[in-house]
């Protein structure tokens, strides 16, 4: 055990000692350290669940990749594509591809007795994936898509139940104007989802795919396009360039030309939104930093001058500047310990209070939540901690070269 350490831990787990003005600025250190870190963890973990929430949401809708008629992403109209067997195959294969599910788009009004709504009804079938449509189910239950037939079974939003006025097992008419005239069908409400993304529930209901295919004079191989997800959206990008080689340009036998687009594109102003979030973090955790900063910078000034006998003393026994100067970095380094710990307490303690209780509301018109999101991320928090601890550190080191000019002689007779 080094000099400096043990002078450092006998000072700091001494309870015989009552000074006046060095105890209340160790309490007031040590709050400002905890405080600084329980605050920079619940900033990133709400901003790293809040972009993980809504890009996941993003992502349920649209998936990672997007299959579709060139014509298609020049305009609102839907184009078919054709994405048979082996094109399917072709790109489940394609490395970093986790699942391929086809879809139908088209455009539709819903009518009640006594209301109306244009909707999109997109159609999909047994291998499409609907694990984020299960997940935000809050009424009836899911159907039983299909790929080969019409079992006229409906999936609306919960926006889209409230303005119809219409619940699970209700029956309600679909109308679809193509350009010579206009085909009903009739749809059973068989569940209600709810997302909070306003620009996809106030219009997107699901059904069976060949309903929007026969419904669009299109063949049975044909289709709005395929959703592709991907195993790790970090690397987004090199699948995306993959599936760009694969589809970009390849013309179908019936001659459309396919072209891919990833959610980042599809969506760029929601991504750009979401990226700007980083910005708050950043700032948060500077003035955090300098808040615990400036907090240690005063605890050790005040400390070191009332401690201006001891270190005459110890320097008159022949310790260094630089022996003393450590002896007071390691007794700084036990008060951002102890204020780091119950930051982290704290922290990590409203994270889990939050995640199992909710009790944080925000409104969902504005943040597309009902609840604030808190993502534990443990490596994340352990690097906020080192560098927390390194920092403050970092900033104590020229206040302790105040010991450096303190004279045993005059220190000694210090009253």
């Amino acid at each position: 055990m080094s000099f400096p350490f043990f002078i450092a831990k006998r000072i700091y787990s001494d309870d015989g000692d009552h000074r006046k003005v060095s105890r209340p600025a160790i309490r007031i250190a040590t709050i400002g350290v905890a405080i600084g870190l329980a605050v920079m963890i619940i900033t990133v973990s709400v901003v790293m669940g809040f972009k993980h929430t809504i890009r996941d949401k993003v992502v349920g809708f649209g998936s990672h990749i997007r299959i579709e008629n060139f014509i298609t992403s020049q305009s609102t109209t839907p184009y078919p594509v054709c994405i048979d067997d082996s094109m399917e195959k072709a790109l489940q294969d394609i490395p970093g591809v986790l699942h391929v599910g086809r879809y139908a788009l088209i455009q539709g009004i819903l009518k009640t007795d006594s209301d109306f709504l244009g909707v999109v009804v997109k159609g999909i079938g047994e291998d499409y994936d609907t694990q984020f449509l299960q997940s935000n189910l809050i009424a009836g239950k899911m159907p039983k898509f299909s790929s080969t037939k019409s079992s006229y079974q409906l999936l609306i939003s919960r926006m889209t139940a409230n303005k119809l006025g219409l619940k699970v097992d209700d029956r309600v008419y679909a109308y679809f104007i193509s350009y010579d005239n206009v085909r009903a069908r009739k749809f059973t409400v068989t569940g209600i989802y709810e997302t909070n993304m306003t620009q996809f529930d106030e219009a997107l209901c699901f059904t069976d795919l060949p309903i929007p295919v026969k419904l669009n004079n299109w063949e049975k191989d044909q289709c709005s396009g395929a959703e592709l997800l991907v195993t790790d959206f970090d690397q987004l990008q090199a699948t995306a360039d993959q599936v760009v080689k694969k589809v970009n340009r390849h013309i179908d036998r019936y001659g459309d030309i396919l072209t891919s687009q990833t959610v980042q594109e599809a969506y760029p102003q929601i991504f750009s939104w979401l990226s700007l979030l980083d910005i708050n973090v950043w700032i948060i955790l500077v003035l955090m930093v300098c808040v615990a900063g400036f907090t240690m910078i005063s605890g050790l000034l005040i400390i070191i001058l009332e401690r201006t006998q001891m270190i005459g003393l110890l320097k008159a026994l022949g310790a260094r500047n630089k022996s003393v100067r450590h002896t007071f970095l390691w007794f700084a380094a036990f008060i951002i310990g102890q204020g780091m710990l119950w930051g982290n307490v704290i922290g990590i303690g409203i994270i889990l209070l939050q995640r199992h209780t909710g009790f944080i509301q925000l409104d969902p018109a504005n943040y597309y939540v009902s609840t604030a999101p808190m993502e534990l991320n443990i490596p994340l928090i352990f690097l906020l901690n080192i560098a927390t601890l390194l920092t403050t550190l970092f900033v104590l080191i020229a206040p302790s070269f105040l010991v450096s000019r303190i004279h045993p002689a005059r220190s000694m007779r210090y009253d």
